[in-house]
């Protein structure tokens, strides 16, 4: 009988892996470098390697193994298990992931984007457990989303469905963004927005606190802007007003469209508490349109964490391989 599945989560710095229960708990799990400069071939090597020594480590046999689940930075073919490209892996054409791990690790493997896997681990184990309906987000360097539809996640028809970070929150003059375009939501809402925004507080003066700290260490972080809001900087309140004006402004339109039971938000801005969050509850509530959306949506912090994605990778074995 199989009744362990391994979940992966793979990043541009570290590989996370986890041997899990059938009901999603972590038995055992461990961290590797990411050996981004060994090209594909390196890293879908450590991979398997890192399988077969969890496994040994446990004294499980694979033939108890339901199969490898993987998250990948990217946009991601899941049907067939080929990520497009990966640009934290340096993985510039498609990798037939799926393929080319079933073959060394001998076990199924199910692929999916890595914001998409964090998403079904709050649906399976976390925040949003009891709710098939729901969007993850996360407010890390860039803003990432999942979005979950009566159970399942919703892919498009290239895959990048759920780039919530990329939705134009302001169609001219906004802030530049990596993708090229200007006025994205994460912009204005991810921990990169809230660095520049903090950052030029204390530059320009406007903010004693981060001015301090700017001097202090040579730079400002994201958590800097966060504590020196919460001790009542005007300049740092301000920036942490705008962050979530936008981001309750963006829910309001997803809410609009997919009417979701949950928003579960995490990432190392969510950290801010209450007192990001009620900001954003109060811009929410000003744009969706219909109130009996906005009193049985709940917006809630994530809970699991760095083990999101681990999690949510094993459900892509658990939800798909039937009889375990």
């Amino acid at each position: 009988m199989k009744n362990v599945i391994i979940g992966v989560d793979v990043g541009g710095t570290a590989i996370k892996m986890a041997l899990l229960s059938l009901e999603g708990n972590i038995l055992q799990k461990e961290q590797k470098p990411t050996p981004v400069a060994e090209g594909e071939d390196g890293v879908i090597q450590k991979i398997a390697q890192m399988a077969d020594d969890l496994l040994k480590r446990a004294g499980v046999e694979k033939d108890k193994v339901a199969g490898i689940g993987i998250g990948v930075p990217g946009p991601v073919d899941a049907q067939n298990g080929i990520v497009q490209e990966a640009v934290n892996l340096h993985w510039k054409k498609p990798v037939s992931l799926r393929e080319r791990l079933e073959q060394m690790s001998a076990l199924p493997v199910f692929v999916d984007n890595d914001a998409n896997t964090a998403a079904l681990g709050e649906m399976w184990r976390g925040a949003g457990q009891g709710a098939r309906n729901l969007i993850a987000i996360t407010l890390g360097t860039g803003v990432g989303g999942g979005v979950i539809l009566d159970g399942r996640i919703v892919h498009g028809m290239n895959g990048v469905g759920g780039e919530i970070g990329h939705i134009t929150m302001e169609p001219a003059g906004g802030p530049a963004c990596n993708c090229g375009k200007t006025g994205c939501l994460e912009t204005y809402a991810s921990a990169t927005a809230i660095i520049r925004e903090g950052t030029r507080a204390a530059k320009e003066g406007t903010s004693p606190q981060l001015a301090e700290a700017l001097a202090r260490q040579g730079f400002i972080k994201a958590q800097d802007v966060l504590d020196a809001a919460k001790a009542g900087d005007q300049a740092a309140v301000a920036i942490v007003d705008q962050a979530a004006f936008y981001l309750g402004l963006a829910l309001s339109h997803l809410a609009n469209v997919l009417d979701p039971a949950k928003f579960v938000i995490g990432g190392g801005v969510s950290a801010a508490g209450e007192f990001l969050f009620s900001r954003v509850r109060e811009s929410f509530r000003r744009f969706v349109t219909f109130s009996y959306v906005a009193e049985s949506c709940q917006i809630v912090p994530a809970t699991l964490g760095n083990d999101a994605g681990v999690i949510g990778a094993g459900w892509l074995v658990r939800s798909q391989i039937k009889e375990c």
